[in-house]
């Protein structure tokens, strides 16, 4: 049988045609348009999503023996908060999960509800990209628009009521509303008082592996694919693309560089670290995992070719980078303010350090390692849990750079293991979608049977001390500059 997942990201959606084997016969990408209207805004329409979904699946599988396709599994951009009217249209667009607007409604409920009371009601605090500030900001600056809410929904929880009509969620997407009790594995009463709504306008929660629906007749139809093609719940893109790494089962770690940047440690246990810096969600294979999330990771190099350099050959300039461990320019990844471990939605990115000898490539440099140094922020508070990991897997458009990868590896001081596909999240959902229809007993399961490694970047002594004097000057930064951003 045939699988398709898709990965709905921030710039595109991404769909993966998997066989019950594991082997990828296609994969599609469709682009949509992101709406920057204001600084720390972002915002996308829902049917554009839907849109190019439909265009996507189409492409896919066209060439395929349609009638094989089994089942649909979505993995896609956490924390965007996706409201419906009485006619389930979208009431305004999406906000999304790098958009820091709700800064005022982010400390209020941290300072004010408080934090110990947020991480009793949801294991976590609250950061500015999370779903229920975003509903305090509607309520309060959009009131007539908060007032016609019938559904409030995840990005690819639209998707699959769209395909569907199920209006469901995931344990592991809806972990990042700040709205779910993540221990139990259901919604927070608490948090639902507190945002002034009401359970009825929520999907209802499932297991990303659960088989929640199948397509509708009309939207088969369109698409040229069975009836019975079931969809499972699915997961957030980080889940999703830990899935399609093999990082499921206790202490294993991934790394994602897709426009964010993720440290996941996947967990048999429930844990939440003292301070709360690190997410404490529930994971697709049905236990649990922390996550320290940045804002902008791979969109950092992206920024720095696309609207600095003027470049469009990434692989091009890095290919005389040679002093790794040895740049005297450091550069703040925090284009978009930043969650793990700082939650400031008010810092930027920065540039330090440049002198009259330094060189284009330095800068470069300085970016792929900023965003290193950022991840390992990260992992030093995994570490201090006791979580120490040796190794971990890689994904997502900035894992294509091998340089980068080694940066990564030396300044993490872990073993890299590279994926033989490194298609994270829509590999994810393909695998999520075969469980769910059978092929697999479990998740665990099919990414021992499905998840190969292609190779292994091992740190170097030399280089990993070098970058240890380098990581302790980079973590002076962000606190001697923090209260000027706010200011």
């Amino acid at each position: 049988m045939l699988y398709i997942g898709i990965d709905l990201g921030t710039s595109a959606v991404k769909l993966l045609l998997m066989d019950g084997n594991g082997s990828i016969k296609n994969i599609v990408s469709k682009t949509y348009p992101l709406s920057l209207l204001h600084a720390g805004w972002a915002e996308q329409e829902p049917d554009d999503w839907y849109d190019k979904t439909l265009e996507g699946i189409c492409e896919l599988t066209g060439g395929y023996e349609r009638t094989q396709v089994a089942g649909i599994g979505i993995g896609g951009q956490m924390h965007g908060l996706v409201t419906l009217d009485e006619r389930d249209c979208s009431i305004r667009p999406a906000i999304l999960w790098n958009d820091g607007r709700s800064a005022e409604e982010t400390e209020y409920l941290n300072n004010t509800v408080g934090k110990q009371n947020l991480s009793q009601y949801t294991a976590n605090i609250a950061f500015a990209g999370f779903t229920a500030p975003k509903i305090l900001w509607m309520k309060k600056n959009e009131p007539d628009n908060f007032a016609r809410i019938k559904k409030i929904m995840l990005p690819k929880d639209y998707l699959a009521y769209k395909l569907t009509g199920s209006f469901v969620t995931d344990v592991s997407d809806a972990s990042g509303m700040l709205l779910m009790d993540v221990r139990n594995r259901c919604w927070s009463d608490k948090m639902l008082d507190i945002c002034g709504i009401n359970e009825g306008m929520f999907p209802t929660i499932h297991e990303s592996y659960e088989v929640v629906g199948q397509l509708r007749p009309q939207i088969a139809g369109k698409v040229g694919l069975p009836r019975t093609v079931k969809v499972v719940a699915g997961a957030g893109d980080n889940a999703a693309a830990a899935v399609g790494t093999g990082t499921v089962g206790g202490g294993r770690c991934n790394i994602s560089l897709g426009t964010s940047g993720t440290i996941f440690i996947s967990s048999d246990d429930f844990c939440v670290d003292k301070y709360n810096s690190l997410h404490s969600f529930a994971h697709a294979d049905g236990k649990y995992h922390l996550m320290g999330c940045m804002l902008s990771a791979a969109s950092c190099n992206k920024w720095w070719m696309d609207e600095i350099l003027k470049a469009g050959d990434y692989s091009a300039e890095q290919e005389n980078i040679c002093r790794l461990g040895e740049n005297d320019v450091f550069y703040l990844p925090y284009l978009m303010g930043e969650r793990s471990p700082h939650n400031d939605p008010y810092v930027r990115a920065l540039f330090m350090g440049m002198s009259m000898n330094t060189t284009r490539e330095d800068m470069t440099q300085a970016v792929l390692e900023g965003v290193a140094f950022g991840l390992r922020d990260s992992l030093e508070i995994a570490k201090n849990l006791g979580i120490c990991p040796e190794r971990t897997k890689i994904c997502g458009g900035g894992a294509k750079s091998d340089l980068w990868k080694r940066i990564i590896s030396n300044v993490m001081k872990l073993k890299v293991d590279v994926p033989e596909n490194e298609e994270g999240p829509a590999l994810g959902g393909a695998m999520l979608a075969a469980v769910g229809c059978g092929e697999y007993p479990d998740v665990n399961t099919a990414a021992d049977k499905l998840v190969k490694v292609a190779g292994t970047i091992e740190p170097v002594a030399e280089l990993t001390e070098k970058y240890e004097e380098k990581y302790s000057r980079f973590k002076e930064i962000y606190p001697a500059i923090k209260d000027l951003y706010k200011r």
